[in-house]
């Protein structure tokens, strides 16, 4: 997929989850936030907790999940930890941290807490 393509297709599989997210329920209070070790793609509340959510797009959901690595989720607890700071819990804020899979035809697949494997 050309560089262009690939971004719009991210940017839009983006979209979907975010709308995914708050048709059930939750309230999406950031998009694309930037701490200094990187960016999250969405971060979401339900309730007191808060959701870190990666969004992975690719042919099938297997291949999507592929393209988190090691490394990326390193840079996501390093920036959902800044996050954190910010809020009144601090550190100790319930939350946790998603992954959501979309395929080439746009089906979402969400990893709950799938950190914590």
């Amino acid at each position: 997929m050309s560089g262009a393509r690939s971004y719009h297709a991210g940017r839009a599989a983006e979209v979907a989850v975010e709308q995914l997210y708050t048709r059930s329920g939750r309230t999406v209070c950031a998009r694309r936030w930037r701490g200094a070790a990187g960016e999250i793609d969405l971060i979401a509340r339900d309730g007191n907790e808060v959701i870190f959510i990666e969004v992975k797009q690719s042919t099938t959901h297997a291949e999507a999940a592929e393209h988190l690595t090691p490394r990326q989720m390193a840079r996501i607890y390093a920036s959902a930890s800044d996050y954190l700071a910010g809020e009144p819990g601090g550190q100790s804020t319930p939350s946790r941290f998603d992954v959501a899979l979309v395929d080439g035809r746009g089906r979402i697949e969400i990893l709950e807490n799938a950190f914590a494997a």
